[in-house]
């Protein structure tokens, strides 16, 4: 070893370097751009004339009743637990507990949402990308990471990655690979002709922003954009958080309604309409819509801002759980002005649309964000 370099056993030649440069090179390429012609779960190019499936509800819903979730189930508590005076309050005061028939399927709403999102899973990917497609218009397959994530509401983050590359290329590109990421690169080993560059590399990934709702987060806004009665709604709020003023995250606002969603449920405060309509997951869709719907009308109609957001959703959190057969009721006369095209969430407010110019220095703020309130109900799975 000379001057603390690498053993020449270890010295590639020029042969196995153009090698390694050619496969280490597309495979950080790959890694860091966000192509659109990527399939999801594997690193191979689809054909631009054929576009992925897209995927029903039902059948991503039907991917959970077959496969095996013991594991998950485990976790999942189905119902607050309660002691004392707030206990008794709840037995005299509180809803009606669920019927036993219908235990089995809020059951596996709340195992759902334990499942995390799993980039392997061709499932998963085929939900992102409808979702995808639904909400931009797009007819191709993305990156199931990406920038482009971001134009949806979900947040970016950043990886640092260790790379090494020929000096011969370092030098042959005029610097130009040096200048692009930054002066975080040094040389490791002059003899060998390699040098190391640490990379940072910024991409949102969806499956990050999923805490406390899991993958029932994404089912929530696969059923909102493939259900015809809902996704004129969708884009509708898609585009207002686009607005150059009320901007929000769609997504991720989307994510804390899964929340309150999650948390209603488990407090039984839709234990008298699943009663009533003898189901459960039907009368979670249209809880978690109909809670959307809210915020969107109180965003748009009170000129609420990002700043606000942390407070809208606690407030929504209260009414939500107060009533929500109110909230269904809503929805349920908006969807039918909508059947008749008389519903609009805009009005004549003119959108920027998703290629609108972002605040980066604003923060949202989600349910869970918030400082921690007195009552139990408050904190989220």
């Amino acid at each position: 070893m000379r001057g603390g370099g690498l053993p020449e056993l270890l010295r590639p030649d020029s042969e196995t370097l153009g090698t390694i440069l050619s496969t280490e090179v597309l495979r950080a390429q790959e890694e860091w751009e966000a192509v659109d012609s990527i399939l999801p779960g594997t690193g191979n190019q689809a054909s631009s004339d054929q576009p992925g499936q897209l995927i029903s509800f039902s059948e991503a819903l039907q991917h959970f009743q077959t496969v095996d979730l013991s594991s998950f189930k485990k976790r999942i508590q189905p119902t607050i637990r309660r002691t004392g005076l707030a206990a008794l309050r709840h037995r005299l005061f509180g809803p009606p507990k669920l019927h036993q028939g219908l235990c089995e399927e809020r059951d596996l709403v709340l195992t759902i949402a334990q499942c995390g999102l799993d980039s392997q899973d061709p499932m998963h990917g085929r939900v992102l990308q409808t979702i995808y497609k639904k909400l931009t218009g797009s007819k191709f397959d993305c990156a199931l990471h990406g920038d482009h994530w971001e134009d949806l509401g979900f947040q970016g983050k950043r990886e640092d990655w260790l790379v090494f590359f020929p000096l011969t290329l370092i030098q042959a590109s005029g610097n130009e690979v040096l200048e692009a990421h930054g002066s975080r690169g040094s040389i490791w080993d002059c003899s060998s002709s390699l040098i190391s560059l640490m990379v940072s590399v910024t991409g949102a990934n969806p499956g990050t922003d999923l805490r406390g709702a899991g993958f029932l987060a994404l089912l929530h806004l696969l059923y909102l954009v493939m259900d015809s009665k809902t996704l004129l709604m969708a884009q509708e709020i898609f585009r207002l958080s686009h607005h150059h003023i009320q901007q929000f995250p769609f997504c991720l606002m989307s994510v804390n309604i899964t929340r309150i969603t999650i948390q209603a449920l488990r407090e039984e405060c839709l234990s008298r309409e699943c009663n009533r309509q003898q189901q459960v997951i039907p009368v979670v869709n249209s809880f978690y819509a109909a809670t959307f719907l809210r915020l969107a009308h109180v965003w748009r109609t009170q000129q609420k801002t990002i700043s606000d957001s942390g407070f809208v959703l606690k407030d929504l959190e209260v009414l939500a759980k107060k009533s929500p057969r109110r909230l269904l009721k809503t929805l349920e006369i908006y969807l039918a002005g909508v059947s008749k095209g008389q519903a609009s969430l805009l009005g004549a407010q003119k959108s920027n649309g998703p290629q609108a110019s972002h605040s980066k220095d604003l923060t949202f703020t989600g349910v869970c964000d918030l400082l921690p309130h007195s009552s139990e109900g408050t904190r989220l799975i």
